[in-house]
């Protein structure tokens, strides 16, 4: 199966009024040059299934990560948010050691990001993923539904068109870590507008939004029948 990404991704900035659109500290929400065509590219599920052997050793082959957060769970992630995040890492705007020799441009081709993006986006959501104590549930429901939920979703879907992520079944432990660095500044691409509604979380805050986000289920993906 074969999708481009393109139109999509334009569609959701270009319709979004102009206070709507999501910013970030060190990256523009517009596509750059290298995005654009990688979203432009048609996604070939079958080539990044073959691709996807690279990451395998990390995320596992189903796409799962690791149940203590060290590496996320990639299956069922939107495919416009992974092109992006690994365009961000590899022009230096998000910082991940570990996956940049995983992610070079001789390894990877540009190309092969997309069909392993749009491979990805299309596994089914593993539902064995880390999670947190469940003690202050309630307290992570009303955070996410007051503060979270207009951007990622009611049931944690995201938003593909605006590379707002699935954080719906993802790891109790990489949701907790990755908020905490937004929160301190610690992680460069950031969506600001994120970054300042949970500016005032406590630790304890973050620890109760990642458990709940982590137990939600999102729904399952049209265009991946």
């Amino acid at each position: 199966m074969k999708r481009n990404l393109l139109p999509l991704i334009l569609l959701g900035l270009t319709t979004l009024p102009v206070s709507a659109q999501p910013t970030a500290p060190a990256a523009s929400p517009c596509p750059d040059g290298n995005l654009i065509a990688a979203l432009a590219a048609p996604g070939d599920r079958a080539k990044g299934e073959t691709a996807y052997r690279t990451c395998r050793g990390c995320h596992k082959a189903d796409g799962g990560g690791r149940t203590d957060g060290i590496y996320p769970q990639l299956a069922g992630q939107h495919a416009s948010v992974l092109v992006k995040q690994v365009l961000d890492v590899r022009a230096g705007r998000r910082d991940s050691h570990k996956m940049d020799p995983f992610i070079e441009e001789d390894t990877v081709p540009g190309g092969q990001i997309t069909h392993i993006a749009t491979y990805l986006s299309c596994l089914p959501t593993p539902t064995e993923n880390g999670k947190g104590s469940g003690r202050d549930l309630a307290r992570g429901k009303t955070l996410y539904q007051r503060d979270c939920a207009s951007c990622h979703g009611d049931q944690g879907e995201g938003d593909a068109a605006r590379f707002y992520p699935v954080v719906a079944g993802q790891h109790y432990a990489y949701l907790r870590r990755e908020s905490v660095e937004s929160r301190d500044l610690g992680r460069r691409n950031a969506n600001a507008e994120m970054v300042k509604v949970i500016k005032p979380y406590s630790d304890q805050d973050i620890d109760a939004v990642s458990d709940y986000m982590s137990r939600l289920v999102a729904p399952a993906k049209s265009h991946c029948k």
